[in-house]
């Protein structure tokens, strides 16, 4: 196993795995509806990661936005970044990996925005994602675990060697990926989240959630599993069926309750989030709240008040 990264400058005074046994913690919401706000074209297939190389200071920016409204980790800017993707704009194999670094150098900035522990956890999101095709809404690539382990393996290691606080591997829809992912996330000697998109009470590929999140048992990494980018009114279930498969923190951050449409390349129906739901999601074993697409800086700050007010009756070290 290769050691993982020592502490940055600017990292938090204990881990995250150490803050989430001693209570809920806050994650972002959506860095792109965030970047869209400030003005950003996200047009490209590149989505995001497209600012690291022409608008690194949006991303700053938008992560110090929600670093203001109360979040306590940032999900870095990497999450469609691959280095197939940047060769197609032109940029080399070392200057890329210079991006996956500075992805967490953007978030570790903005969380020096305010005088508390803030995490910096990089996005490695699912090989769906980086086809700009929306495919991780779909998984089933037609790739063996092998080569998603392959295409995998040098986003993690670029981002590992910028010393983040976790990996995150998320937006994952379907158990082979997932496999891949633990694979090498696990060689990096670096705490990891697991979790996954789901519909219906199944990943997207249609499996069984206890057994999508059982992969995650017994891994010593594995800080957390659960939920991300998915419809609000699943995630209760989801983090009760994530905590009994593996007795580790429940992570829930699901989007706005819009529909993506890939063929159009646009969201529709109604926004469900309602910050209130944390308050279901602890009881149920969530740790890391948040959301995904679609969620501001202004539903975060809500979500952090309410994690606020629930904290102080909520259990303490269970994990």
């Amino acid at each position: 196993m290769t050691p993982g990264p020592g502490p940055a400058s600017g990292a938090p005074s204990r881990s995250l795995a150490a803050a989430l046994a001693e209570g809920t913690v806050v994650l972002d919401g959506g860095l792109s509806n965030q970047l869209e706000a400030q003005g950003c074209d996200l047009s490209d297939a590149l989505w995001s990661a497209r600012l690291l190389a022409d608008g690194p200071g949006q991303i700053e920016a938008a992560h110090t936005a929600y670093v203001r409204a109360g979040a306590q980790v940032l999900i870095t800017a990497s999450y469609q970044a691959s280095f197939e993707g940047f060769a197609r704009r032109g940029i080399g194999g070392e200057a890329a990996a210079g991006l996956f670094a500075r992805s967490v150098e953007l978030a570790r900035r903005a969380a020096g925005a305010v005088d508390r522990d803030v995490w910096v956890a990089a996005s490695v999101g699912p090989y769906g994602a980086v086809t700009a095709d929306g495919a991780e809404y779909r998984g089933r690539y037609g790739l063996t675990v092998r080569e998603l382990e392959r295409f995998h393996r040098p986003r993690i290691e670029a981002l590992a060697a910028a010393g983040p606080d976790a990996l995150a591997l998320e937006t994952v829809p379907d158990m082979d990926e997932a496999r891949a992912l633990l694979r090498v996330a696990g060689e990096y000697g670096l705490p990891v989240w697991l979790s996954y998109t789901v519909s219906g009470g199944r990943t997207r590929a249609g499996q069984p959630l206890d057994e999508a999140f059982g992969l995650a048992r017994g891994r010593d990494e594995v800080i957390a599993v659960g939920v991300n980018c998915c419809d609000p009114a699943e995630a209760e279930a989801a983090v009760r069926a994530a905590v009994e498969a593996t007795g580790r923190p429940a992570v829930a951050y699901p989007n706005s309750g819009e529909h993506w449409d890939a063929a159009s390349g646009s969201w529709t129906g109604d926004a469900t989030f309602d910050p209130g739901r944390v308050a279901a999601w602890r009881a149920a074993g969530a740790r890391l709240v948040g959301g995904c697409c679609r969620v501001g800086p202004a539903e975060i700050a809500r979500l952090a008040e309410a994690e606020g007010e629930g904290a102080e009756g909520e259990g303490r070290g269970a994990w």
